[in-house]
């Protein structure tokens, strides 16, 4: 199973924004923290979320708290790492937990959960130009890279609305 960790997220616009990508593939949403805004009804409309109740998401109270209750294999996402995200196999062919953890918006991921597991680390490939991508579009990036090589497992290939002949109508 996939799942999205973000640490300490700071932007309720991109938390919205990845919620919406996790309903869409079917993708597990973890949010440790603290926050750095207010996960209610109202606060989640006003970033466009209006499908939580689609969400399968649980809430943290720090890291250790996270890492406690989710065995699995940790893929992390920084600046820092060396290897492009690309260069992973995520077939996940034994069925474990895959785990793909973004750091809070203005630090990314601690320096000290990133050294335990550098094997682990990764970038997205990009110019010098860019410190680093809206963190909401690397989750898209790097949920997309994950189900294309487990074949989308489950998605729909089609528009299920208005069917799958409305282009040839």
């Amino acid at each position: 199973m996939n799942n999205i960790v973000l640490f300490e997220p700071e932007i309720p616009q991109n938390t919205g924004n990845i919620m919406r990508t996790c309903v869409a593939t079917n993708t597990k949403l973890h949010l440790i923290k603290p926050l750095g805004f207010v996960l209610d009804d109202a606060h989640l409309k006003r970033s466009g979320v209006n499908y939580i109740d689609k969400l399968d998401y649980t809430v943290y109270e720090n890291y250790e708290d996270f890492k406690s209750k989710n065995p699995g294999e940790y893929f992390y996402f920084t600046r820092y790492g060396h290897k492009p995200h690309t260069s992973f196999n995520y077939e996940n062919k034994e069925n474990k937990n895959l785990y793909f953890i973004f750091g809070k918006e203005s630090t990314g991921i601690p320096k000290e959960i990133l050294k335990d597991d550098l094997d682990h680390c990764m970038r997205i490939p990009m110019t010098e130009n860019v410190r680093a991508l809206n963190v909401s579009n690397s989750v898209a990036i790097v949920i997309y890279e994950a189900l294309r090589q487990q074949n989308f497992n489950d998605l729909l290939r089609e528009e299920p609305h208005k069917g799958a002949d409305y282009l040839e109508r």
